[in-house]
């Protein structure tokens, strides 16, 4: 595997998910989860989010859809700082999720939007 591609990745995680989160998962990176954590630096971020085929908005809501769906919170609640660093606003945030309403089910998406309000009414948080 190639560097170039960790290090694209990196750069894009970074960019995407912020540095403050980066480095707090670095430094909680063990023996144990090294190999995950270098997974999903080259596959996730240099692999897929670097593709020019969408946008990181795009991919964003996709994500944030994604993600509601099959009801991953935790990580909801990262992927929905990170859209609006991508440049999502609440507005198309909402629609996202009222979108995902329709084919993912009700308690999911009401679910998000609670973690939604919370989140976006303390991005820093």
């Amino acid at each position: 595997m190639s560097d170039e591609l960790h290090e694209i990745g990196m750069r894009i995680r970074r960019e995407v998910l912020g540095d403050e989160y980066v480095d707090r998962a670095l430094a909680n990176t063990s023996e144990f989860t090294a190999a995950f954590q270098d997974f999903i630096t080259r596959y996730a971020w240099g692999g897929v989010w670097s593709r020019e085929g969408l946008d990181r908005r795009t991919r964003s809501a996709i994500t944030l859809a994604v993600l509601t769906a099959l009801g991953h919170e935790h990580e909801l609640e990262l992927h929905i700082r990170a859209a609006v660093r991508n440049g999502l606003s609440e507005a198309e945030i909402a629609e996202v999720l009222l979108h995902t309403a329709v084919y993912a089910g009700v308690p999911a998406a009401n679910a998000a939007f609670a973690i939604a309000r919370r989140v976006l009414a303390d991005p820093d948080g």
